[in-house]
């Protein structure tokens, strides 16, 4: 799952890689947005705020707006000159390890948030959560060749969208529409799952929801570690 990329894949893991992370991604959005009432994925729904934020004339509105897009492109910047290193140096684990890099910094945060350490006004997890959330997409689009993005719902419903039209129109291709709508639908469906557990579990378990994201993303992750090593 983490690490055949591209033309390499086969649409079973997509599926897989799209079910967990889009499930992982849902939640983390829906608890930032129960923390602090802002969303750390949604940069479509960011940049409109800005945009309104700047019409308005609310300058600090519009700079915290700004703050989250810039985070979240940071953190994808960042992972993109990671992969593009670790492809350089023909480190075949290197999906795996930035998957694994992400799943301890939530269990880092899950066990810091449980052991009384609190986020100032939440804006601070904000920030933290869009850098996490643009470091996995951006890993998540780089290694299936942009098929799965599991933070981009609408990205995913567009597409989806395209892939019912290929089939009405009835093309030679219709196995791949067939193929596209099933992984769309695991991805914008395990997001909203994602998200749904996310916000139950942050009411139930506060910082506690890290470790539910980050152990499962642990374990998988050091699995496809060594896995790639052992090949």
């Amino acid at each position: 799952m983490l690490i055949l990329e591209g033309d390499a894949r086969s649409a079973a893991i997509d599926l897989r890689l799209a079910a967990l992370l889009s499930a992982v991604a849902g939640a983390l959005n829906a608890t930032g947005f129960e923390e602090a009432g802002l969303f750390s994925a949604n940069m479509t729904g960011n940049v409109s705020a800005l945009a309104d934020s700047l019409a308005l004339r609310h300058w600090g509105v519009a700079a915290l707006f700004i703050s989250v897009v810039a985070v979240f492109v940071t953190g994808a910047t960042v992972a993109g000159v990671a992969i593009e290193h670790g492809r350089k140096r023909q480190f075949r684990g290197v999906y795996a390890a930035m998957i694994l890099t992400e799943a301890l910094f939530l269990v880092t945060l899950g066990i810091g948030g449980m052991g009384g350490w609190t986020l100032s006004a939440g804006m601070p997890l904000i920030f933290m959560l869009s850098v996490t959330l643009g470091w996995q997409n951006a890993v998540t689009t780089r290694i299936s060749a942009a098929r799965v993005r599991t933070t981009h719902v609408s990205g995913m419903a567009t597409d989806m969208g395209l892939a019912l039209a290929g089939l009405w129109v009835r093309e030679e291709r219709g196995t791949f529409h067939r193929g596209q709508i099933i992984l769309h639908s695991v991805t914008i469906g395990s997001f909203l799952l994602g998200g749904v557990a996310g916000a139950i579990c942050h009411l139930r378990l506060g910082a506690g929801v890290f470790l539910a994201c980050g152990l499962p993303l642990g374990c998988v992750s050091m699995l496809e570690f060594l896995r790639a090593r052992r090949d």
